[in-house]
């Protein structure tokens, strides 16, 4: 039997469409930059839900008129089959983009990558982590900047701090991928320093959050923040360890720490690290104020644990699993080359089954 979807679902997003049809029509709206860029994100959002809709009508009004015509022409009677059953297909789509949503889905993120426990093997780990997203990012299209980063001896990631922007605003933006993969994820394989082939387990935290669009979004209070700065770090090359270009941010009333190096002047570090400052208060607001979000967000790591992990990868097996959905594949090294869609899509399927449940 075909989900239903209630009438006010779908006339309320015909109307909020052609509302925004109209907005972006008036020369008036584009003279607010900021409001006219959120109204096409939202206009550009809604297209999915459009185009299923139109076709759903479509295909109703033509299984409606073959069975009118069916008795006097047997071609309409044979195509009523393929007509039903592409309705109800259209159906259960419309259902589920009309499910209940995160009203982050459509979200660019910042997203965080810690070493945990394991050393220089864990900073190693941290840094296979940071390019399996980077490789993710490359196959859908999305943007990726590094805003900071500190590295260990052996090239690895003690810490780094990236953006991650879809080129345009849809339903299922990068927060509606990735968001799931905050947590501890933990490696189990030979290290690079293991000189007698010795398995050991080690972890590294990712911890994403939903960027704000403007910093103004959220209210910072200039005098509550002390911004240090400093000279770059890194590899070399132009610009680095040659200015104090680094901004520190403390944002003293909850202690959250933000540093953005990778840009070329301060003012840009500040600005960066002002909208990841944004994007951790956001974040933290949200889950004071909703109990559901915060336990949700409960399971992003706030110790690098080995024992609290959402993901363990297997490199002698070639195995990922997920611990929250007992999802289980061998295709590890796949995975790591940013083959995370079957993962994410599987991740997606039981957030919406749960979503529909408590609706």
């Amino acid at each position: 039997m075909a989900r239903t979807t209630k009438p006010s679902a779908i006339d309320d997003i015909l109307a909020e469409h052609s509302g925004l049809e109209q907005q972006l029509a008036d020369p008036a709206l584009h003279n607010d930059p900021s409001a006219a860029r959120r109204a096409g994100k939202r206009f550009a959002e809604l297209a999915p839900i459009m185009s299923v809709h139109g076709k759903l009508i479509t295909a109703q009004d033509d299984l409606e008129a073959a069975r009118e015509l069916a008795a006097d022409d047997a071609s309409f009677a044979a195509e009523i089959p393929d007509l039903e059953a592409t309705v109800v297909r259209l159906e259960h789509t419309l259902a589920d983009l009309l499910a209940p949503r995160d009203p982050h889905d459509g979200d660019d993120i910042v997203m965080e990558v810690k070493s945990g426990e394991g050393g220089e093997e864990s900073a190693l780990f941290a840094a296979d982590l940071a390019r399996m997203y980077l490789r993710y990012a490359e196959r859908r299209g999305w943007r990726v900047e590094v805003l900071d980063a500190n590295v260990s001896d052996l090239g690895g990631y003690k810490d780094a701090t990236l953006s991650i922007k879809a080129k345009s605003g849809s339903l299922d933006g990068v927060w509606a991928r990735l968001k799931f993969e905050g947590g501890v994820h933990r490696v189990q394989r030979v290290p690079v320093t293991e000189s007698q082939g010795r398995v050991h387990t080690s972890a590294a935290g990712i911890l994403v959050y939903p960027e704000p669009d403007e910093v103004e979004a959220v209210q910072i209070d200039e005098t509550d923040l002390r911004i240090d700065v400093y000279r770059s770090s890194g590899k070399g090359g132009q610009g680095v360890n040659t200015t104090d270009s680094a901004v520190r941010i403390t944002h003293l009333p909850t202690g959250i720490v933000v540093t953005c190096q990778n840009e070329r002047s301060q003012l840009q570090n500040k600005a960066r690290a002002m909208q990841v400052l944004a994007a951790r208060m956001q974040a933290a607001a949200e889950e004071a104020a909703d109990e559901e979000a915060a336990a949700g967000r409960a399971s992003q790591v706030r110790t690098v644990d080995r024992s609290e992990r959402i993901r363990t990868y297997n490199f002698p097996e070639n195995r990922i699993t997920d611990h929250r959905i007992g999802f289980k594949a061998h295709n590890l090294d796949a995975v790591l080359d940013g083959e995370l869609d079957a993962l994410l899509d599987a991740l997606g399927k039981a957030d919406r089954e749960a979503r529909m449940q408590a609706e």
